[in-house]
């Protein structure tokens, strides 16, 4: 693996331009082939992916956990995750990209369809899925009167089938209707994570109290806010260390840390190992 000093963050499935259409819809040949069928570690930073698997075979990488990829399974990725894929020669499927709008647009508050589509997963391909998937990228592929209409209507089944599969697979991500605030509390942890806020600070922007925001996020996820906030900041740490050849000091500035000692306390704390010691683990580094 060749590493850098950033995690690369694409829009698209592997390129960088912008999202110009209400979403995107392509063969996995299509842009794989181009790669010699192995697509380098990557985030979407705004986007969420669901790759489909209709033949061939593939292996995926999500966070540095390697994932295979059998026949008839599908992909789901939310944004932010680091992933990259390796396939079979002539390996069959699509890939669809949905912005966050567009699934702001798809997801209402109260409705519990937002936390299984925050889980990455590979899964077996359910028929209806497929067939969904498939009726999709013909659409999106034609340029006939009402598209954009029946293309956001397609993406709200994708995504809803998607999230029952994900429910279905995982018996302990049944959450209860989901609080407004909690989900403004996942955008604020999202946007400002690296600047070690504590909790009473992110409790004050959503106008209560400290208590009361912990017992939202118990309700939620079954974890403290700060727990959440902590975690956050631990996932992005593990990926840059699997991803990057940053230092663990450069590592800790950059996650708003004033003291490298104090992040590879938190980090051994959080994880059970320091910095240095995952690394050698995950990537063989020495």
């Amino acid at each position: 693996m060749v590493l850098g000093t950033q995690i690369h963050s694409y829009n698209l499935f592997g390129e960088t331009a912008e999202l110009a259409d209400v979403l995107h819809v392509e063969t996995i040949r299509s842009r794989s082939e181009l790669h010699d069928w192995r697509l380098k570690a990557h985030r979407h930073a705004r986007l969420h992916q669901v790759l489909f698997l209709t033949s061939g075979q593939g292996e995926a990488v999500i966070d540095g956990a390697t994932h295979a990829i059998p026949a008839s399974s599908f992909v789901n990725i939310p944004r932010g995750v680091v992933h990259g894929y390796e396939f079979s020669p002539e390996t069959c499927g699509w890939v669809v990209t949905l912005t966050s709008d567009l699934l702001d647009h798809c997801l209402l508050d109260g409705e519990g369809v937002r936390a299984p589509l925050e889980c990455p997963m590979v899964l077996p391909l359910p028929t209806e899925l497929k067939n969904l998937a498939e009726h999709l990228f013909d659409e999106y592929h034609r340029q006939s009167f009402a598209r954009a209409q029946i293309l956001r209507a397609l993406a709200g089944a994708l995504t809803a089938l998607v999230a029952r599969a994900i429910y279905s697979a995982d018996s302990a991500n049944h959450p209860v209707a989901e609080n407004p605030l909690f989900g403004r509390f996942q955008e604020m942890i999202e946007r400002d994570f690296r600047k070690r806020q504590p909790l009473a600070d992110y409790a004050r922007a959503l106008a209560i109290s400290p208590t009361h925001l912990n017992r939202i996020s118990h309700q939620a996820v079954g974890q403290s806010a700060s727990q959440l906030i902590n975690e956050r900041m631990l996932r992005e740490a593990r990926r840059m260390l699997i991803y990057t050849n940053l230092t663990a000091a450069q590592i800790a500035y950059d996650l708003g840390f004033s003291d490298p000692a104090h992040f590879s306390r938190v980090f051994a704390k959080g994880t059970g190992v320091p910095p240095k010691l995952f690394r050698q683990r995950i990537t063989g580094a020495k």
